[in-house]
């Protein structure tokens, strides 16, 4: 198995787990990656996906609402909704994987680990975003961006005395 396709599952593995149990994702990767040992660039891309994914999280969730709105994300199965986000955070957040590698990545992942059906869902929502890939691109960053100035703005300042 490629690299990045072992990498990605131990990344869906430790979302699992952090979605199910709000354990620490960094000591669930690191458990992972204990139990499936990945070469330097696998646990490094591993790693980069389970930080981005928890780091723009909302603003996915967001657009996956918007765009499977049958599915609420509360009631859709947690193999699927980190499935999609990771493949969000791919196509929408990095430009390291394109579009139809991280769309094709992802149904293959639904297929080992999701239902019957989860592919082909799977697969219609993330060719719905790809649809509309710049604009959603635009996006998730200005929200992030918002949510960035946000939280620098309450950040307390520190006064040093003369």
């Amino acid at each position: 198995m490629k690299t990045r396709r072992r990498a990605r599952r131990v990344t869906l593995e430790t979302l699992y787990e952090y979605d199910i149990a709000n354990h620490d994702p960094d000591e669930v990767l690191e458990q992972r990656l204990e139990a499936s040992p990945l070469e330097r660039a696998g646990s490094d891309f591993a790693a980069k996906l389970v930080h981005g994914v928890i780091e723009y999280q909302t603003h996915m969730d967001r657009l996956i609402a918007r765009y499977a709105p049958e599915w609420p994300l509360d009631q859709m199965a947690v193999i699927d909704r980190n499935v999609l986000r990771i493949a969000m955070y791919e196509f929408l957040v990095t430009d390291e994987t394109p579009v139809k590698v991280a769309i094709n990545e992802a149904v293959e992942l639904a297929k080992v680990y999701g239902s019957d059906s989860a592919p082909r869902f799977i697969n219609g929502v993330l060719g719905t975003l790809a649809d509309h890939l710049e604009e959603l691109k635009r996006e998730v960053t200005q929200a992030a961006a918002r949510e960035a100035a946000k939280e620098a703005a309450q950040e307390p300042t520190v006064e040093v005395a003369a």
